[in-house]
């Protein structure tokens, strides 16, 4: 298998613009061989067994891994750069309840019959796509320019059909343009061959005038890793842009020997839409600090696929076809996942104002008075001019801003002269303006010594509390309770799937959270079937969740668990804590280093101050996890 090596890596979602399905070359004898091989999992007995190509995906579960007949290679292919086709124009990402439209193309005949990014596409001409192949709706969607096309789509609960004339579309990677006179704004919708020459055009017309960059990658669904580090190059002269971890534990990383075309700062825009190598691109600019992310969470997929083609095995492929395969885990400079967790924005922002909260932010530093301007100290000091913050046009986006901003971010109003600046809360300068402030903090954790721990949490959406804004800090946290906030946390996809323990059922309020932690390892039953949700956690099976989530999110924890010494299991310090908690206890005492290599614990005090089957508190779990989001790097903090 060292032919894997020149196969090309990607990490894209399927851009829906395929044709027809010709007869397949791969045998499935050939099929078993790559999966057995290539596969980042070990494959499973019943996948292999399967007597059919197609079944034996299907079994295996992933969306990820796909064979393409020649003519979807192509098409694939065709997907990350400048394409010209006949369609309707919309770009859209494959599911079982149909494809979802992540964007309509301008002047498209799908924007002119209102379809919207959001949108499922359930039916074609009469037939259902629900569980239909992408490349099948593809080919159900696309014809001849001039002919007509019947679009059955849902949004929300209704249902609607329109009838849609097919044209000629030409579908640009990156687009560039100059906005408000000081925005550089590049809107990427997929990372391709054609995606750096875009940004280098774009930079080059605008480097005079910008004084921001705006990177929008909302709906923006992948593609070739290559090209997000080569995007990454433009903003930063890091070159280590990442690192991708195989099935066996072997790490290789990415990189770009590109400069740097710019020396501004760059503002990302991010929603749910934006996937694999957009989420890649995301965390270099937060990880190398070239600048912020302002949106929503993005969707978390964290594992990059290669291609074995032609050009890596001719006696597999020799018609042209080819086969993607979930091959590697990735991992960002600072050694993030972006897999399930996905891309915590700076400002959690509604995704369709973070266009207008980046232009808020790209304001010229004041000059000569500061009245009537205020400033951001995010990674970098930003500008907000308070004449256009509070215009009919921005107040929404203004007030979104103030509301998202995080306990550990300050905020300064300009009190005049050229440095006349003082400290205020976002709640005072929403005031200031008649704007509504949503407080996402609680009204009963002002006095818990984890308030801080909380209070950042919470900004980023990740605590709900009871629901009547309080959050109960100091009441023991039971097993239902622990699930819910580590989904919540983990921005997990609640699983369909039939219930496992029989005590929890999926129509509960925490089921779906249970069974979610359950298919990602992180919790699990009594071996009898059940799962005790109202069971208090413990100090010491929170431990171990939490050392177990610790090393998913960071390769740096996970290789850490490897070293832990042999004399951990007889230390005095963890002799009080049962045999299967001692390593999960050393991994959030010692995993984590400071710059001057001393151990950097994780835990609110020492382990032997900590009685391990004592009940852990709401509060003492909150603190524990927002450490571990912090040092794994997932809070951009």
């Amino acid at each position: 298998m060292n032919r894997r090596r020149c196969a090309r890596i990607l990490s894209g979602m399927f851009l829906a613009s395929l044709l027809a399905l010709p007869a397949q070359a791969l045998t499935l004898e050939q099929a078993r061989t790559l999966l057995t091989d290539a596969y980042i999992d070990p494959v499973p007995q019943e996948v292999l067994d399967q007597t059919s190509i197609s079944a034996m995906l299907e079994q295996l579960g992933d969306p990820y891994t796909q064979y393409f007949t020649a003519e979807e290679y192509q098409a694939f292919l065709s997907s990350m750069e400048d394409a010209s086709l006949v369609g309707i124009g919309v770009v859209s990402i494959a599911g079982t309840d149909g494809m979802t439209i992540t964007s309509v193309l301008e002047g498209s005949p799908a924007q002119a019959a209102g379809l919207r990014e959001g949108d499922r596409i359930v039916a074609v001409d009469g037939r259902s796509t629900l569980g239909v192949d992408a490349a099948q709706v593809s080919s159900w969607i696309q014809g001849e320019a001039g002919t007509q096309v019947t679009v059955t789509y849902q949004r929300g609960e209704e249902k609607h059909t329109v009838t849609l004339t097919r044209a000629a579309i030409t579908v640009p990677t990156t687009t560039s343009r100059l906005v408000e006179g000081r925005v550089g704004y590049l809107e990427c919708t997929t990372f391709g061959t054609d995606t750096y020459p875009h940004i280098q055009e774009g930079i080059s017309a605008y480097q005079d005038e910008a004084r921001v960059w705006v990177m929008d990658l909302r709906g923006n669904g992948g593609g070739l890793t290559s090209a997000a580090s080569q995007a990454v190059s433009a903003f930063t002269d890091a070159q280590n842009t990442g690192y991708l971890r195989d099935g066996s534990g072997s790490y290789g990383a990415f990189s770009s020997s590109l400069s740097p075309l710019t020396d501004k700062a760059v503002i990302v825009l991010s929603d749910g839409y934006t996937a694999s190598s957009s989420e890649l691109f995301s965390a270099c600019i937060r990880d190398l600090n070239a600048g912020i992310v302002v949106g929503g969470r993005t969707f978390g997929k964290g594992v990059a696929q290669t291609l074995f083609d032609q050009s890596v095995y001719p006696d597999y492929f020799p018609d042209g076809d080819a086969m993607k395969i979930t091959t590697n885990r990735y991992f960002s400079p600072a050694g993030a996942t972006t897999d399930t967790v996905g891309i915590i924005p700076h400002l959690l922002v509604d995704p369709d104002l973070a266009d207008e909260v980046a232009i808020l932010l790209s304001a010229a530093p004041p000059d000569g008075d500061t009245a009537g301007y205020y400033r951001l100290d995010l990674g970098w000091r930003w500008y907000i001019d308070g004449e256009q913050a509070s215009s009919p046009a921005y107040r929404d986006a203004f007030a979104q801003l103030l509301s998202a901003i995080p306990p550990t971010v300050d905020l300064w109003q300009g009190t005049g002269g050229s440095n006349g600046w003082t400290c205020v809360s976002p709640e005072e300068a929403a005031q200031t303006y008649g704007l509504t402030y949503l407080d996402r903090s609680f009204s009963d954790t002002s006095a818990s010594p984890y308030a801080e721990s909380i209070d950042l949490l919470a900004s980023y959406q990740i605590l709900s509390g009871t629901g009547d804004g309080t959050f109960h800090p100091e009441d023991s946290l039971t097993r239902a309770e622990l699930a819910t906030m580590l989904a919540a946390a983990l921005n997990c996809n609640m699983p369909s799937s039939p219930a496992v323990f029989s005590d929890v059922s999926m129509d509960s309020w925490y089921g779906p959270s249970v069974y979610a932690l359950e298919q990602l390892g992180l919790l699990s039953g009594d071996g009898k079937g059940k799962f005790h949700p109202d069971d208090p956690v413990t100090h010491e099976q929170l431990f171990s969740i939490l050392a177990r989530l610790a090393e998913d999110l960071s390769l740096n924890f996970y290789e850490a668990s490897k070293g832990i010494p042999e004399d951990t299991m007889d230390s005095a310090a963890l002799r009080a804590y049962a045999p299967w908690a001692r390593e999960s206890v050393w991994l959030l005492t010692n995993g984590h280093q400071n710059l001057f290599g001393q151990p950097l614990s994780l835990l609110w005090d020492s382990p032997e101050q900590i009685a391990p089957q004592d009940a852990a508190t709401r509060e003492e779990t909150a603190s524990l996890l927002c450490q571990v989001l912090i040092y794994t790097g997932v809070l951009p903090v």
